[in-house]
């Protein structure tokens, strides 16, 4: 017989093991979008965090399999901002990305999750999955022709008066809630040339929206058979809302596209969802044009699922010749929390899963694209911000940031997007409740605020990778889980701040390969907060942050930047930077050429990331968001050629 005390030893060490194996549970397939594939795995135990789970995929029919970026450990991070009494834990799990597949197509995909101190469960996983195609009406549907009030031409029939005729059989005055003849799934309403502007003030309104001009749609397409909204080609479709506060509410609807429609003067053009309400799903609004609006298309709701929102011209009533910001002492027309008055708020804001938010051209708004805050997830998959794309969009001259992932859960992936002219953030995590949220190949020039990206609210899962950022990134915010590759960070010679800042709130962090442009005449250039291993440190005192002259300075203290290089100007073709005396200056996009210099020290210094520069063009990858030889993308709708954006 043992000793008791041995005993006792062996029954802690066999409960130790027990929390270090890791319990494979519930294994989720997020929503499909047109490029990527989103998964998570949940789990109990791994209490010591080295369990990993490795990912494989091939297209349905190939023989090989490819290597993808395993899933991220998740878990254990605190989430929180106390003003808005917001504290979140993330729950164990893991949870990643699968990137850069085609459209419409079927995927296998295997997960293995192994872990030195065992596995129970199933630690093995295969789903075959198809990513999405764009949506496109249904071509055996019925097409009914839609005509403004005033048209005096021929006719093609069927034909109708306004959007609500075709799409409710609705009347006039009290009428226009009588809704016997409704549009089915499948239908086309082909709308023709002209002005389609309701008189919300008068009883019969020939629009049927009498007094607050507002248009609801709330049928229910399908995925198959969508309700389409498609200018006919004849000439421009105007909606304009005479000043009203939603032109199209639409959140009761399911599956709609708006193609090739002029929106403008209104408050809302498309609302698509209320929070704790109800939301739409499988909205599309694609080849569009927004003008003269406050917010463009907006849904708060957590089951807003599957949007397609591509193509599209967004133009807010924000100031267009000088960068105003909201708040803080950098901004004239700002009080002590700001009294700048809002005058167009997001172009595009959403919430819930499988959203797709691409090639849009965005200027003049407070901010251009964004995730709902929203708070707490929702612990249903159904019902939270993950599997989100957001990509090839050009954004210029907002009030505050470019795009906000602000909300977002798992999945969140940022690519190939072009801001100029941000005052107060770039690319932002407020927070981020677990991750991933991947930030790759954007660029970014002209935020006098020095936070290229907005790391707050302690946020977790943060990879950024291949970026190209004219400018600092001073965040001081501890974030948990933030992994930095191939970047490029180019001070412009800010005289108050160094060039790089690492906050981090966990032991989970790294950071290599990144080139960077210190500030001239600034002696602290990198700012280090690293809490030991096992340490959570969400909390900082002074004395915790480490400053650093050099890269090599803070190589030889914390071990990270191994690979890092220290650059200028001079690694791209023509650079010049935003002078930083200049805080409401407006640059051009047309004016700016990020492509690096043959023979340049950026050019194979990088590392190569699965999925991610799969197919880079010489002895390894380049830093920054472009590759040499490969074509430079191209960002906002093919249709646009207008100065602010296009060369």
């Amino acid at each position: 017989m043992l000793p008791l005390t041995l005993s006792i030893l062996m029954l802690g060490l066999a409960i130790l093991r027990g929390q270090n194996n890791t319990q494979a549970g519930r294994f989720v397939i997020e929503h499909p979008t047109l490029l990527n594939l989103g998964f998570e795995w949940a789990i109990s135990g791994d209490a010591n965090r080295n369990a990993a789970v490795s990912v494989e995929y091939r297209q349905a029919g190939e023989t090989a399999w490819r290597a993808a970026l395993p899933l991220v450990r998740v878990g254990g991070e605190n989430i929180y901002r106390r003003r808005e009494n917001l504290d979140y834990t993330v729950p164990d799990g893991f949870a990643g990305s699968i990137l850069n597949l085609r459209p419409g197509t079927e995927y296998e995909c295997r997960f293995l999750m192994s872990d030195p101190d065992g596995v129970s469960g199933e630690s093995t996983t295969s789903v075959r999955v198809k990513t999405r195609a764009e949506p496109m009406p249904y071509p055996e549907g019925r097409t009914l022709h839609v005509y403004p009030p005033d048209y005096q031409g021929q006719r093609l029939e069927p034909s109708f008066t306004g959007i609500l005729q075709a799409y409710y059989g609705a009347g006039l005055g009290d009428w226009s809630v009588v809704w016997e003849r409704r549009a089915r799934p499948g239908d086309t309403l082909l709308v023709h040339v002209g002005l389609y502007k309701p008189e919300r003030l008068n009883y019969v309104d020939p629009m049927m929206a009498p007094f607050d001009g507002s248009m609801s749609l709330t049928l229910k397409g399908t995925r198959e058979r969508p309700i389409t909204i498609k200018a006919a080609g004849d000439g421009e479709v105007i909606f304009d809302g005479d000043g009203n506060h939603r032109l199209f509410d639409v959140m009761a609807s399911h599956h709609h596209i708006f193609d090739g429609l002029t929106f403008r003067n209104t408050d809302i053009a498309i609302f698509a969802g209320q929070k704790e309400v109800i939301g739409a799903v499988g909205l599309t609004v694609k080849n569009c044009r927004f003008e003269g609006i406050g917010f463009g298309v907006w849904t708060e709701y957590a089951g807003s699922s599957d949007f397609y929102i591509a193509d599209n011209l967004f133009l807010g009533r924000e100031d267009r010749m000088r960068m105003v910001g909201w708040t803080g002492p950098m901004w004239a027309s700002a009080g002590p929390y700001g009294s700048h008055s809002l005058k167009s708020y997001y172009a595009i804001k959403v919430y819930g899963p499988g959203h797709v938010i691409a090639r849009n051209a965005i200027a003049y708004f407070h901010d251009a694209i964004g995730i709902s805050t929203y708070g707490t997830p929702e612990t249903d998959p159904e019902r939270r911000a993950s599997s989100i794309d957001i990509y090839n969009n050009d954004m210029h001259l907002l009030n505050d940031d470019f795009i906000e992932t602000d909300g977002g859960v798992h999945n969140i992936r940022v690519f190939n997007n072009r801001g100029v002219n941000a005052a107060h953030g770039g690319y932002s995590a407020q927070p981020v409740f677990g991750g991933p949220v991947y930030f790759v190949r954007n660029l970014l020039y002209h935020v006098p605020s020095g936070v290229a990206f907005k790391f707050s609210a302690k946020p977790a899962g943060l990879f950024v990778f291949h970026n190209t950022l004219i400018g600092e990134n001073a965040i001081r915010d501890p974030s948990s889980n933030m992994h930095f590759r191939n970047n490029l960070f180019l001070g412009r010679d800010t005289p108050e701040r160094g060039i790089m800042t690492w906050a981090n709130a966990s032991d989970a962090h790294s950071s290599d390969y990144n080139g960077y442009r210190p500030n001239k005449g600034v002696a602290a250039q990198y700012s280090w907060l690293g809490p030991m291993p096992g340490q959570r440190l969400y909390e900082p005192a002074p004395n915790d942050w480490k400053l650093f002259r050099t890269l090599a300075e803070l190589r030889s203290a914390t071990g990270q930047e191994k690979h890092g290089l220290e650059v200028d100007f001079d690694i791209f073709e023509k650079m010049i930077p935003p002078d930083p005396s200049k805080r409401h200056a407006v640059y051009h996009a047309m004016d700016l050429n990020f492509r690096l210099k043959q023979g340049s020290r950026v050019i194979d210094a990088g590392i190569p990331i699965p999925t991610v520069n799969d197919g880079f063009a010489g002895a390894a990858p380049d830093l920054g968001a472009l590759e040499t030889g490969h074509p430079e993308p191209h960002y906002g709708p093919s249709w646009l050629v207008w100065s602010p954006f296009y060369r």
